[in-house]
């Protein structure tokens, strides 16, 4: 899926950082893992200098930084468990590049669990 270069906007932030703008929604219960919010805006920088981000870097600082309690509900490894659909803008990251998937400025990201109990 070919993305223009123009949707491209990075912020600098503290001189020399650059972050990314995204919202992350989290759905089917994964919200408890997050201190109960389903929306979060947040500021992601891409790891070790990279010039963009993709979503196996965007897992590791959701890991980091949001998930509050019991990781293991929503990851295996760097990837999310079997039965966490993945959403970027509303399209399946299957069809993206899963892991490798570019993520662009006021990107949505969506993670619903579609595992419940009984």
């Amino acid at each position: 899926m070919a993305r223009s270069l123009q949707c491209f906007q990075w912020f600098w932030v503290s001189g020399k950082t650059l972050n990314m703008q995204l919202t992350l929604e989290f759905g089917g219960g994964l919200e408890l893992l997050c201190d109960s919010k389903k929306i979060h805006s947040v500021n992601v920088e891409p790891q070790n200098g990279a010039d963009k981000l993709i979503m196996k870097d965007l897992l590791s600082w959701v890991r980091t930084n949001l998930i509050k309690e019991r990781p293991e509900m929503f990851m295996k490894g760097d990837t999310v468990r079997p039965g966490v659909l993945v959403l970027v803008n509303d399209c399946d990251w299957e069809l993206s590049g899963q892991l490798n998937t570019s993520l662009e400025e006021k990107d949505v990201v969506v993670f619903i669990s579609t595992l419940h109990g009984g």
